[in-house]
């Protein structure tokens, strides 16, 4: 096409594939190199020529779709000379390949519809701890690398498995205990006995359910009384509590049942979830006041025959009146030492 002056360099001029006329028929099909035209936003966009007469837009034919429609059926004889498509004056049509630079491309245009699943740009939150197998980049030595969250992940961490509320309750129960961790640990706070003047006792089991596992421990007792009464202390001498046997192991004597004694009543409790060696190590310690101005600072240690899967807490008579006690498992990464210094 000839064009007065300079032609244009940029826009989406079209020029569409040639359309047969058809007698009686005022509808037909656009198309460009073979498939269905649709890329307009107006009639006024399009130039048709009808026997060598340029038609106007509306008055002389529509456009809808893909479908050019005449004002009247055509008739034998009629040729439709040409119809072209000049696209939108701020169109600048299909870029060839290459040709935007970063420098045409408006600040904060592109959006995450347009960037591949790949692509970190940080616009989904993860809302919890990450799975083993979520990968992080990691820059080794200039080098863009990707590694798993097990790899990186902190050792040491303490994962809080269960909780039990004690209140006027026979026993505190943590049944079929799984293996996942090598190690697990029972914080108890605020735990006081219904009746007074009794033992908390524990006891363990390797089978679920039943607290009845065979085991050797040693028992130490620590006091210190108040500062009004000349403060003097005192260790009652380690020995054996039991061994070789099957009964319930005592962790504190004399527990007051007055709640303001009971709310500084404190334990910590460590045990090993796999059998070493066919044994599995427990460690407790109990930190209470008692109304004749004693603290007590009270230690059991000693080892269970097989895995421990199951631990009980209970009184020597009556009920844990209040009291709660939460279930850890221990990383395995972790290395822990406690070691209670007797003078």
């Amino acid at each position: 096409m000839a064009y007065i002056g300079k032609s244009p360099i940029i826009g989406n001029f079209v020029k569409l594939d040639a359309i047969t006329a058809v007698n009686g028929q005022a509808a037909y099909t656009m198309q460009n190199g073979g498939a269905n035209f649709t890329d307009y936003e107006s009639v006024n966009q399009f130039l048709v020529s009808l026997n060598g007469t340029i038609q106007a837009p509306t008055d002389s034919f529509t456009v809808s779709g893909s479908t050019l429609t005449f004002a009247s059926n055509l008739a034998t004889g009629d040729v439709i000379d040409f119809v072209m498509c000049f696209g939108n004056s701020l169109s600048a049509g299909v870029p060839t390949d290459a040709t935007v630079s970063t420098a045409k491309i408006v600040d904060d245009a592109v959006t995450a519809a347009k960037i591949n699943n790949d692509i970190i740009s940080g616009s989904t939150e993860l809302a919890s701890e990450p799975a083993d197998t979520d990968e992080f980049l990691v820059s080794d030595a200039g080098t863009l690398k990707r590694i798993d969250y097990s790899l990186i992940k902190g050792g040491g961490s303490w994962v809080k498995i269960s909780t039990v509320t004690a209140s006027s309750s026979a026993t505190v129960d943590f049944d079929n205990v799984a293996s996942t961790y090598k190690m697990y640990a029972i914080v108890g706070t605020g735990i006081t006995p219904a009746t007074d003047n009794v033992e908390f006792l524990c006891n363990f089991g390797s089978d679920g359910s039943t607290y009845a596992s065979n085991k050797t421990s040693v028992y130490y007792h620590q006091y210190n009384r108040s500062a009004s009464d000349d403060a003097t202390g005192g260790v009652s001498a380690g020995g054996y509590s039991l061994e070789n046997d099957t009964a319930n192991q005592t962790i504190a004597y004399a527990l007051d049942n007055t709640s303001n004694y009971g709310k500084t009543n404190t334990m910590f409790a460590y045990f090993g979830g796999l059998a070493q060696g066919g044994y599995s190590c427990y460690n407790i310690e109990f930190n209470m006041y008692g109304s004749n101005n004693y603290n007590y600072a009270q230690k059991v240690t000693g080892v269970v025959i097989g895995d421990v899967d199951c631990v009980r807490f209970l009184m020597s008579s009556g009920n844990i009146a209040s009291g709660t006690f939460t279930l850890y498992g221990i990383d395995q990464s972790w290395h822990i030492h406690i070691e209670l210094k007797m003078e």
